[in-house]
Formats: structure tokens, C-alpha cells, sequence
């Protein structure tokens, strides 16, 4: 066991770190120093597979009450939760997500492909990310909270501005604070129209459903609707985005997946473990225990590094290598444990349903500029913020609801 710590320190929660390409780092981390203290960030960073495993799995020495960013306390949501409270308040939600119900959705979300696809698909060129990653996954939460269509645009905003002012900068905090306080004075609109005239969206279940006989207050409800539309929307996105810019730029791999839609499941799992969208989370020690030969000590945090994880060369086979044939591919893109992502049946759903919509509508779609996109620089959630594409023009199938 040794007690020392590295003198090369990693800036694990910076978001430039996580905008630039961390992987060469997180390497060198798991082979020399694979619980890894940042010393600027005051937090240990876990970068092996089996680690982030053994954190997840004891959730009694690894705390998420304290709160799942490294520098900020808990708020009212369910991620900031231990059992039992956590596993009441998640019951409740999950009624959303139950297998019944995500397969009842899988018609509505290839509608919702297509007619995206229908709004861009006799230009020949568009944005990938704002003009069709960004839409499916946030028209699918805003239609499970009861949103308005005519909201969805301020929604796609505020979530993307929420993000936004993780990266740090006053500016981006400014605007982050800004949009809280709109959100806030939104969701409360939609909380007392749910209590009056109770509907049959998430909103609704969650405003009328009872934890041992109380009911969630205001900021619960508050958080938790958060929660879902950023956790929804932000992290299937960047899957979408990032994941089709590999298959673009393995293009054998594209035109394999166009030929044998059998592969659309295994592609997925490839895209979900390369690129990891959720970068980190954060728990915090309850106890004195050693984890990776390193001494921890009670109250000190430590972030579960995710795409680090899904990289790991002592778990993945050829990690470095993006391939929709990979078998076995466990990753934690979904994190493991009682906190894995209550989202992550319709998630892959989405995503094998735009896929396939794609293929078989745009099937010569091109990267138009090359070189990989520019990621957000956030230390949380993060992923590419533009990225042109060209394809023959189409005709539009004007679907229909």
C-alpha cells in the first residue's frame, strides 16, 4: 500500500481538459497512478474499469449525498441521494422508463426521426449536432415531462446554457444563473397546472405521487424535472453526435452498418462506450478505506472517470479501436450500481431507431469538413458542438403524428 501522491497532477475538473483530448492523460494515469489526486481540484480521480466497479458497488464508503460535482454540496434530486431515500424517489420516476413503456414509444420516436430528417433532408448539407442530434432526445423528455412543442426550443436553450456554465467562465455562470431562475419560474407554471389538472406525463406523476405518505415540495420537483430533461436530452445527443462522426470517419464501418441492420445493437453499445458523454461523477468517502493502493480518507472526494474506464486496457480488447463488432463490451457509459442511468432503455432506443432512419434515408451522409469537431469545454457532460455534414437530396416523407 503506499500513501503517496503523484507529483503530476491532472486537472480532472477543468473543462478545457475534458474540450481537448484527455485520453493520452488518462492513460499515462492508469498505468502509473491509477487513483490519481488532482491536486488543483482537491479530488482523486479513479481511472481503472475494476475501480470505478468497486466504488459503484458500496455506495456505504462511497457516498452520493454530498453531492455528484466535485465542488458543489447536494441538491434536491435524486442523483444526491443513498438508499433508501434514493431508492423511494427513483421507484416514483421510473414508472417513465418501465420496459412496457419505453417499447410503446419506439413508433413515435421513428416518427420524430423522420420528420427531423424531413427538415433538412432537400438542403443536401446541415449541422448535425443543432440541426438533428440536438432535437430527438429533447422533443422525447419534453414530450414525457408535458412540455409544450412551443416550448422546446427554450427548453433545448436552457438545458444547453445549464451545461454551458460548467466550463467555469463568468459569462457562461452568468448566463447559467440566469437560466435557473427562468427554468424555475417555468417548471413552477407546470407544477401548479399539474396539481389542478393532473395529466398523464411525467410531471404529473411525480407532482401527485406520495413518498411514505408526504409529497415531493416544490424544489424536488424542481431538481428532479431538471434532472431528467438535462440527463435525457444533453447525454443522448452527444452518444448521437459522436457516435456517428466515428462511423463517418470509418466510413467501411457506415456502409457495413447500412447493409446488416443486425449490427445496430452492438454499433450502440461501440458508440455509448467511445463516447462516454457523462465525464465523471463524483462521490464522497464515508470512511478510511484503500482503493488502487492509495489511502482515502473520510469526507475526501473522488470522480468515477467514465470514458477512462471505457478505455482501460486491462478490460476492453484493442480499447483505442472503434469497432461495431465488439463483443463483449460491458462499459459504464450508464454508470453501474443503484445510480445506473434510470434512462438507459429509451436512451439506446433513440438512438438505434435514428440510426436506422438515417441509413435508410441519408445513406451517403458525409463528414464535410474532415478533422474532429470541437468538443464543450465542460467538466460534466460534454461533446461536440458542431459538426457539418453533406448527403444526396432527398424528398421529405412528411410524416405525420
Amino acid at each position: 500500500m503506499t500513501t503517496d501522491r503523484a507529483d503530476r497532477s491532472l486537472p480532472l475538473t477543468s473543462g478545457d481538459f475534458w474540450a481537448s483530448d484527455p485520453m493520452p492523460d488518462l492513460a499515462w494515469a492508469r498505468r502509473y497512478d491509477p487513483v490519481h489526486w488532482d491536486e488543483a481540484g482537491q479530488v482523486w480521480g479513479v481511472t481503472r474499469y475494476d475501480d470505478v466497479l468497486e466504488v459503484s458497488k458500496h455506495p456505504e464508503l462511497f457516498s452520493n449525498a454530498q453531492g455528484i460535482r466535485p465542488d458543489t454540496g447536494p441538491t434536491p434530486m435524486l442523483i444526491d441521494m443513498d438508499n433508501p431515500d434514493h431508492a423511494k424517489r427513483r421507484k416514483l420516476v421510473n414508472r417513465a422508463f418501465t420496459p412496457s413503456q419505453v417499447r410503446a414509444r419506439a413508433g413515435r420516436i421513428a416518427t420524430i426521426s423522420d420528420q427531423l430528417i424531413d427538415r433538412v433532408c432537400e438542403r443536401g448539407e446541415c449541422d448535425f449536432v443543432w440541426d438533428l442530434a440536438a432535437w430527438l432526445p429533447l422533443i422525447v423528455i419534453g414530450e414525457s415531462l408535458g412540455s409544450d412543442e412551443a416550448d422546446y426550443e427554450r427548453l433545448l436553450e436552457w438545458s444547453d446554457a445549464l451545461l454551458s456554465g460548467l466550463d467555469g467562465k463568468p459569462e457562461s455562470v452568468a448566463r447559467m444563473t440566469e437560466v435557473f431562475l427562468e427554468y424555475e419560474a417555468y417548471a413552477k407554471q407546470v407544477i401548479d397546472q399539474r396539481r389542478r389538472e393532473p395529466t398523464d406525463d411525467l410531471m404529473s406523476v411525480l407532482v401527485q405521487a406520495e413518498v411514505d405518505g408526504d409529497r415531493l415540495d416544490d424544489a424536488e420537483l424542481l431538481f428532479d424535472s431538471l434532472l431528467i430533461l438535462i440527463g435525457g436530452d444533453e447525454t443522448t445527443r452527444h452518444v448521437i453526435s459522436g457516435g456517428v462522426y466515428q462511423l463517418l470517419n470509418h466510413g467501411d464501418q457506415w456502409e457495413e452498418l447500412g447493409k446488416d441492420r443486425s449490427l445496430l445493437g452492438s454499433a450502440v453499445e461501440e458508440m455509448l462506450r467511445w463516447v462516454s458523454p457523462i465525464k465523471n461523477m463524483a462521490r464522497t468517502a464515508t470512511n478510511g478505506t484503500v482503493l488502487g493502493g492509495k489511502a482515502i480518507h473520510p469526507g475526501e472526494k473522488l470522480l468515477l472517470l467514465y470514458p477512462s474506464a471505457n478505455r482501460d486496457e486491462d478490460h476492453f480488447v484493442d480499447p483505442d479501436a472503434f469497432d461495431i463488432h465488439r463483443q463483449p463490451n460491458d462499459h459504464l457509459a450508464f454508470g453501474f450500481g443503484a445510480h445506473v442511468c434510470l434512462g438507459n432503455s429509451l436512451a439506446r432506443l433513440e438512438i438505434v431507431t435514428f440510426l436506422d432512419r438515417l441509413l435508410t434515408r441519408l445513406p451517403d451522409l458525409a463528414l464535410a469538413v474532415p478533422a474532429e469537431p470541437t468538443r464543450r469545454a465542460a467538466n460534466f457532460v460534454s461533446g461536440y458542438e458542431s459538426m457539418p455534414v453533406t448527403f444526396t437530396p432527398q424528398s421529405p416523407v412528411r410524416s405525420s403524428d
